[in-house]
C-alpha cells in the first residue's frame, strides 16, 4: 500500500497537488478544488495530526493507520481522517489534464478480460458511480489476476480490505456540486472522458 501523504517527524504533511488548482478546468474548476483540496483534504490531515498526538498512533504511517484501524468501531475517527487523506490524495493523482481517452499495455488487456470491452467497463463504473448512496467512491481494483469495479461508502476504502486500487473518482457532493449540482452522473462521465489518469492506473497494477 503506498504513502500518499508524506510525513515529518510524527505528523503528517499535505501533499502537494500533481497539477495547478485551474489545471482540470472546465471539468473540474478551481474553485471547487480550492474548497476540495484546500479544506476538506486539509482538514483530514490537520484533524488526524491532531487526534494522534500523543496516542500510539503517533508515530504510525498513514497506511499503517488506515489497515490498523478499519471496522474497529472505538477506532472509527482515526480510520475516517486516515482513509479520506489517503483516498483524496490518491484521487488527485487519478485525475490529469487532459486526461481520459484509452489506457495501453497490459492495463487494457485486462480491462478487456475482466469486462468484455473498454465501453462496458467505462458503463460499469458509471452505474456503480450513481448507485451509490449517499457519501462515498468508485474505485477500479485489481483481484489477482483480474479488474473489478468496487465503491465504498464515506471513508471506506479497498486498500483497506486487501484490494490494489488502481484508480478512483470521489462521489461525495463537495467533489462536485459546485460546478454539476446533482448531477453526480455528468460529473463520472467527465471524470471518465475527460480527467482518468491511465499511466497512473497502470503504475498501480502488481
Amino acid at each position: 500500500m503506498s504513502e500518499d501523504v508524506t510525513q515529518v517527524g510524527f505528523a503528517h504533511v499535505l501533499p502537494s497537488l500533481p497539477y495547478a488548482e485551474n489545471a482540470l478546468a472546465p471539468v473540474i474548476s478551481a474553485g471547487t478544488m480550492g474548497f476540495h483540496y484546500g479544506k476538506h483534504h486539509k482538514g483530514y490531515v490537520d484533524n488526524l495530526n491532531k487526534m494522534i498526538a500523543g496516542t500510539e498512533y503517533a508515530d504510525w504511517t498513514l497506511a499503517r493507520l488506515v489497515c490498523g484501524t478499519v471496522g474497529k468501531i472505538e477506532k472509527s475517527a482515526f480510520f475516517n481522517n486516515a482513509a479520506q487523506a489517503w483516498n483524496h490524495a490518491f484521487f488527485w493523482r487519478s485525475m490529469k489534464p487532459e486526461g481520459g481517452g484509452l489506457p495501453s499495455g497490459r492495463l487494457m488487456v485486462l480491462i478487456g478480460k475482466s469486462f468484455g470491452t473498454f465501453d462496458k467497463f467505462k458503463e460499469a463504473f458509471l452505474a456503480a458511480a450513481v448507485a451509490q448512496f449517499g457519501s462515498g467512491w468508485v474505485w477500479l481494483v485489481q483481484e489477482g489476476d483480474g479488474l473489478k469495479i468496487v465503491k465504498t461508502s464515506n471513508a471506506d476504502t479497498p486498500v483497506a480490505h486487501g484490494q490494489t486500487a488502481l484508480l478512483t473518482c470521489d462521489v461525495w457532493e463537495h467533489a462536485y456540486y459546485l460546478d454539476y449540482q446533482n448531477r453526480r452522473k455528468d460529473f463520472v462521465q467527465a471524470f471518465l472522458d475527460h480527467l482518468a489518469n491511465w499511466e497512473f492506473a497502470a503504475s498501480q497494477l502488481k
